[in-house]
């Protein structure tokens, strides 16, 4: 048969073929399952679920690693009393929120009610945000409001809420480049950090914590200003809106947890990470 004869044919049966359009969990990097010490046959019945997000230390880190973040140590252990273990995964977290709503996971770790409204969201919160705004040290500029932004250029994170009124400013000008500027890929808290280091951006907004983190995992090579505190705030593992057992995941998750505040293990995971429970 000709060539050209064959490579139609070919070309013809590809344009045939269903299209690949479901989409699949490929996580960046996931890590195993909740340790237990039961036998083989009993291990394999228990119920496993799949949380996602990106690193946001110390609420939660890198999948896999020695602390993976107080958040996802207290969702093991508090499942863990129910008899169910937890898969966490890192992926963006826009890639985190769409997955667990399309329900590919289970949920999300480090939500506020402003990520994803439409979420499954516990009584008991896993943790808590104080959110700043982070400038060059040369940087003198005070917020007042959003109307105080109107001059700079704003850093975002794709997909993260800060706080009603920032959220609100973002939305409305998330397309003008000049005045709020997105970040998205594996490492954008460290792009951020760059691009405020080079005066390359005016402002970000960030968890106090989790920036103080990120500094000193560079070596605190790098000052940034703190300038207002505008958001404070519990944060959740929120489950998929369309998860059949997503209620049932909520209230599982906020007995465990305040089983282990009573107990004062919660206080013992938090002082891994050099910081203590705040209500």
């Amino acid at each position: 048969m000709p060539r050209t004869l064959i490579l139609c044919f070919a070309l013809a049966l590809v344009a045939c073929s269903p299209p690949e359009d479901t989409p699949t969990l490929v996580p960046e990097t996931a890590a195993k399952t909740t340790k237990t010490a039961l036998p083989a046959q009993e291990i394999q019945s228990r119920r496993k679920i799949v949380i996602g997000a990106d690193p946001w230390c110390p609420h939660n880190c890198e999948a896999g690693s020695d602390r993976e973040g107080y958040m996802v140590d207290i969702a093991r252990e508090a499942f863990g009393l129910a008899g169910v273990d937890v898969e966490y995964v890192n992926m963006s977290w826009a890639r985190a929120i769409q997955q667990a709503r399309d329900g590919y996971i289970d949920g999300v770790v480090g939500a506020l009610h402003g990520d994803a409204p439409d979420f499954v969201f516990p009584e008991e919160a896993s943790g808590h945000t104080t959110t700043v705004l982070y400038t060059h040290p040369d940087n003198s500029w005070q917020y007042s409001g959003t109307d105080s932004l109107s001059n700079l250029t704003l850093l975002a994170i794709n997909g993260y809420s800060y706080s009603p009124e920032l959220d609100a400013y973002i939305a409305e000008h998330r397309d003008d480049p000049e005045k709020v500027w997105i970040l998205s890929g594996p490492a954008p808290l460290n792009r951020a950090i760059e691009l405020l280091d080079k005066h390359r951006s005016d402002v970000f907004p960030e968890d106090r914590d989790v920036m103080e983190w990120a500094l000193q995992a560079q070596g605190n090579r790098i000052a940034l200003r703190i300038t207002n505190v505008i958001h404070q705030s519990p944060i959740y593992v929120a489950f998929s809106p369309g998860g059949p057992d997503s209620e049932e995941l909520s209230d599982l998750l906020s007995q465990g947890t305040r089983a282990l505040k009573r107990s004062g293990r919660i206080a013992q995971i938090m002082a891994r990470y050099g910081l203590t429970w705040s209500d």
